[in-house]
């Protein structure tokens, strides 16, 4: 699927709609400290193994892309909810 590198939409900061540059979004690194992660980590420890089953036959051919819009006035960040896609291509 192709998309425009700017939308005109709604921002919510400048309460009307402005042009907004759109990127990929990505997961950032995930903090080894984090609550989470430190409780999964005891959970791990001594006897018992995984937790939790660990996916190995991946099913879905496809990832939900999700598009991170970018005010060009104040530069306020929206994310567009992801659409189940093989390949999303930014054009402009």
């Amino acid at each position: 699927m192709k998309v425009p590198s700017s939308i005109n939409t709604y921002c919510r900061r400048c309460r009307k709609h402005t042009e907004h540059k759109v990127t990929l979004y990505k997961k950032g690194k995930d903090r080894s400290l984090a609550r989470g992660a430190r409780h999964h980590e005891r959970e791990l420890r001594g006897y018992g193994g995984q937790k939790y089953p660990i996916q190995r036959k991946k099913s879905k051919t496809t990832q939900k892309q999700t598009l991170k819009l970018i005010c060009k006035e104040c530069g306020y960040t929206i994310h567009r909810k992801g659409i189940r896609l093989r390949k999303l291509e930014i054009v402009g």
